[in-house]
This record gives structure tokens, C-alpha cells and sequence, in this order.
């Protein structure tokens, strides 16, 4: 898997999907791989419910669908964000700052199989409503509820560099909002952006082309920047383990281990396998919250 791009058709028509599909065809003569499938859950914690706890404000959780990975944003509107708590250390502080808070206002998780995030909130009988079934008394079915937003497209591969995903956003209701686009340019797992806001010319170049020559069509680039995504896969663990283990670095004198340093390591971040989607997903989520969708 490569490095990814997206997009939004915000005002796309309803032939968009056989648009985008004859213009693929005809410039890029793209193959057709399959079907595009996306779904997206909404939930809203209601523990001021409970006897005797008194909150800010309820919480809210996504829960976004992709083949056999459900990937999960969590977000407490009253807890700190992690660059909020860095501004406010003292020099030198900032990592014992960070091991303040008992959790910061973005969690994002990956879960399987699709599915196993409602049978565990129907087990422990959790404080979560589905957002679509809000208005409803029953408990068990809001959490079993069906998507609040899919998305339904096609896949197609342009020669052997490109993979190509484009489907309507469709709401619970039926009604179709714009459309969302992809490219993913496989020889590169990782490109970092000189762009502050994470576009990259290559992947935005892709994207325009595939889109049909329609007059005052509206697109909006979904991005974030390195820092912004280094900030949502933050571990508290993982900086624990690394504030224990610095400058315990012990020399190894094996002579054929003189280059090692040159070789660069795998990451968590880098755009390979679940990591690739995960990312991806987090974008769409995020794009979804910004237009009030979700």
C-alpha cells in the first residue's frame, strides 16, 4: 500500500459516480477492481444520566467501517488537547506535563472484527446512544442501530503506480451529499509534505484529473499535517518505555552491523497496510465533522 490522497466533490450531481467513472475510462484508461464500501456510526455517551455524576459535557464516538477494520475516534469536548498541555509546560517539562492528564480530548483506536464495538457496549451495558436513534427510548437497539452514513463507490487501478477510489456519501435517510475521492500512489509508503497543511502536488494533480470538466464544481482537499498526525498517534505508553530507555543505548561491536544506523526503521505513522487506512480513515471522519454530517 501507498500514500494517500483525498478529496471532496462537494456538489457533485447524482451522475457523478458514471462521470468520474467515464473520465477514468476514456483519459487514464483505468481497470476496474471492485466495489467501494465505507459505513460510519455516530455515538453520544449519556453519563449525566447516572445518579450522582455531574459532567461538562457528553462525550461523543465515530466509528468508521473499512473491510475488517473499525477504526474509532473518541472526543471529550472538556478534556485538554496534547499541544494544549505542551503550550502550557515549562521548558523542559513538557514530558512530565504530558503524564498529567488521565486522557486528552481525541483517543483514536483500531478495532476488529466490524461489528465487535457493539457487542461489547451491549455486554457492559455502556452509557452510548447511537446519534441516528438518539430520540429513542431503547438502550440496546440505538447501539445495534443501523449506519448513519455510507459510502458507495467503485475502486479502479490506473497502470501499476495508482489505485483509484471514488463513491458517493450517502446519509441515513438516502439522501446523497457530494462525493469523496482518493488516489493512492503505491510506490511510496510514506511522503512527507514540504506543505504545511499536508498536500502533496502529486497526489492533488492526480485527483483533478480524474474529476470531470463540470463549471463551478466545489473540491475541498482533505488533508493534515505530519505534525498534526504525529500528535493523534501519540501513546502515552510508548513515551514512558522511551523516557525509561534514554541513553541506555548499548554499543554492539559486531562488525557487519557497521551501516545499521543508515537503514531506516518502520514507524508507526507511515503509510503501510492498517496503518494506510487508519489515517485515511481519520481524514474522512474528520472531513464528514467538519460539513456537520456526523
Amino acid at each position: 500500500m501507498g500514500f494517500t490522497g483525498l478529496a471532496r466533490w462537494l456538489n457533485a450531481p447524482s451522475t457523478g459516480l458514471q462521470l468520474v467513472r467515464e473520465n477514468i475510462w476514456r483519459n487514464h484508461n483505468a481497470q476496474y477492481q471492485g466495489k467501494w464500501h465505507i459505513s460510519v456510526k455516530s455515538y453520544r455517551s449519556m453519563l449525566g444520566q447516572i445518579p450522582g455524576i455531574q459532567i461538562a459535557c457528553e462525550r461523543n464516538m465515530y466509528a468508521l467501517t473499512m473491510d475488517e477494520n473499525v477504526f474509532i475516534l473518541l472526543e471529550d469536548p472538556a478534556a485538554p488537547s496534547r499541544a494544549e498541555v505542551l503550550a502550557a509546560a515549562p521548558p523542559g517539562q513538557e514530558a512530565v506535563y504530558l503524564q498529567s492528564p488521565p486522557h486528552y480530548r481525541n483517543t483514536f483506536l483500531t478495532l476488529k472484527p466490524p461489528g465487535g464495538l457493539e457487542q461489547m457496549l451491549a455486554q457492559i451495558k455502556a452509557r452510548w446512544v447511537s446519534v441516528r436513534q438518539a430520540s429513542s427510548n431503547n438502550t440496546q437497539r440505538n447501539q445495534t442501530s443501523g449506519q448513519q452514513l455510507v459510502i458507495e463507490g467503485y475502486t479502479f487501478a490506473i497502470g501499476s503506480d495508482w489505485v483509484v477510489r471514488f463513491g458517493n456519501v450517502v446519509l441515513a435517510g438516502g439522501a446523497v451529499k457530494g462525493m469523496l475521492l482518493e488516489a493512492e500512489y503505491l510506490p511510496l509508503p510514506v511522503l512527507h509534505s514540504p506543505s504545511a497543511d499536508g498536500t502533496s502536488e502529486l497526489l492533488s494533480n492526480l485527483l483533478t484529473s480524474i474529476l470531470p470538466n463540470i463549471r463551478d464544481a466545489k473540491t475541498v482537499a482533505v488533508t493534515i499535517s505530519d505534525a498534526q498526525w504525529e500528535d493523534v498517534l501519540w501513546d502515552r505508553e510508548e513515551e514512558e518505555k522511551g523516557l525509561k530507555n534514554l541513553g541506555a543505548e548499548v554499543e554492539d561491536d559486531d562488525p557487519y552491523l557497521w551501516d545499521k544506523d543508515d537503514t531506516p526503521e518502520w514507524k508507526q505513522g507511515d503509510w503501510v497496510g492498517v496503518d494506510r487506512d487508519q489515517r485515511s480513515a481519520y481524514l474522512i471522519m474528520g472531513a464528514l465533522r467538519s460539513e456537520g454530517l456526523l
